[in-house]
């Protein structure tokens, strides 16, 4: 069996979308939903579409977000 640097080594020789699709699979095996958080986070974004929808919030666009996310911690968005 190969050890984990062997491994790192081979997952860097794959494509891009293929070294993503590991790290998916490998997510997916560690980080098990706590079904009570999702229960929880389920009502809340059912919440927030309803108040959203009778006009009591509004929406924020994607570039307001990410511009107000830059200046706080200095990071630069992906584009395109």
């Amino acid at each position: 069996m190969a050890t984990p640097i062997e491994l790192v080594h081979e997952i860097e020789k794959l494509p891009p979308i293929e070294r993503v699709r590991i790290v998916d699979i490998v997510m997916r095996d560690v980080m098990q939903p706590d079904s009570e958080i999702e229960k929880v986070w389920a009502r809340e974004a059912s919440a927030r579409w309803d108040a959203y929808k009778r006009g009591e919030i509004k929406s924020v666009s994607y570039e307001e977000v990410m511009s107000k996310y830059k200046s706080n911690v200095g990071w630069a968005a992906p584009t395109g």
